[in-house]
């Protein structure tokens, strides 16, 4: 008998969620189920990436649906549900608007996958990440966000781009909030092969490249006028990756704190060893005095905003 492919399910067919689809398919981590609201595109989705197989040679499985029923069994979901910030809405709005359609979609998703582990990518993603496990009635270790996965390969490319060396000797984290003003890029920590990029940069660039890492959604937004995602569905399945094959990766993820790093009853990123049953632990890392004042300050930041979600 054959063996079972992994069933990854993926919530909104918009750009990131198809991106995160085409990497898992290239990758052939398993059978994907592509699913939103509107009629026809997550169909359409599917179907132009299986029609990429024959030429990149994968061969899982690729469904449309707006069915949620379809996703049952799934060993990770991926979910992107949500809206934008519309002009004219505030913050508070929005926080509240996606928190009640997070809620919907989770207990719709847990129902039919209470075995799978969850990643969270909407925004903004720390508060929808806490209000998705509540919703779940889930162990902490099965709802994962997606932030610091994306953030610091940023990190890692600016780096690798300013000293001329190989990305893959490149190592870099971003801890904190998911969001421009408050995430926590952590310099103290960022080497090529064990030699701290301190001793290969001078302060000023360094500096530099901290604050382009802070801003570098926002510069994609600005040069294109709209949300970067290939980067972003590449930060997805490398999270979905490390918990099919149980690879044990250090990853930065949002993830739901009950103590770690002093803080109590609040979702943020930090350095998490993901594998098959999600998060296996939080890495209690070594920072700069001036790196946990930060990630105080951003913290406090997402406690601000979670104000914003009704009971």
């Amino acid at each position: 008998m054959a063996a079972r492919r992994a069933k990854i399910s993926i919530v909104g067919a918009g750009t990131v969620g198809t991106a995160a689809a085409h990497w898992i398919a290239s990758k052939e981590l398993g059978d994907i189920v592509l699913t939103d609201i509107v009629e026809g595109l997550p169909q359409g989705k599917a179907l132009d990436i299986l029609q990429a197989a024959p030429i990149e040679g994968f061969d899982v499985n690729v469904t449309g649906t707006n069915d949620y029923g379809h996703s049952a069994g799934s060993d990770v979901v991926i979910v992107t549900a949500g809206i934008p910030r519309k002009p004219g809405m505030t913050r508070e709005q929005l926080v509240d608007t996606n928190a009640g359609i997070v809620r919907a979609v989770m207990g719709e998703l847990v129902a039919n996958s209470p075995n799978a582990v969850f990643i969270i990518l909407t925004n903004p993603l720390d508060v929808m990440t806490y209000v998705a496990f509540r919703a779940s009635g889930l162990p902490r270790e099965r709802v994962l966000g997606q932030s610091g996965a994306l953030d610091s390969t940023r990190f890692r490319t600016f780096l690798s781009r300013e000293l001329a060396i190989s990305v893959e000797d490149v190592d870099a984290m971003v801890i904190g909030a998911h969001t421009d003003k408050d995430m926590v890029p952590l310099p103290s920590l960022a080497n090529v092969r064990g030699i701290p990029v301190s001793r290969l940069l001078a302060v000023d660039r360094l500096d530099a490249i901290v604050a382009r890492t802070r801003r570098a959604g926002a510069e994609i937004t600005e040069l294109m006028k709209a949300s970067g995602f290939t980067a972003a569905g590449a930060a997805l399945c490398e999270m979905t990756e490390a918990i099919l094959k149980d690879k044990k990766r250090v990853i930065a993820c949002c993830y739901y704190l009950d103590g770690e790093y002093g803080e109590r009853d609040v979702c943020a990123g930090v350095p998490v060893v993901v594998g098959r049953g999600g998060a296996e632990r939080v890495l209690d890392v070594p920072l700069s005095d001036d790196e946990r004042d930060a990630f105080k300050a951003s913290v406090a930041a997402i406690r601000e905003l979670m104000t914003a979600v009704k009971a």
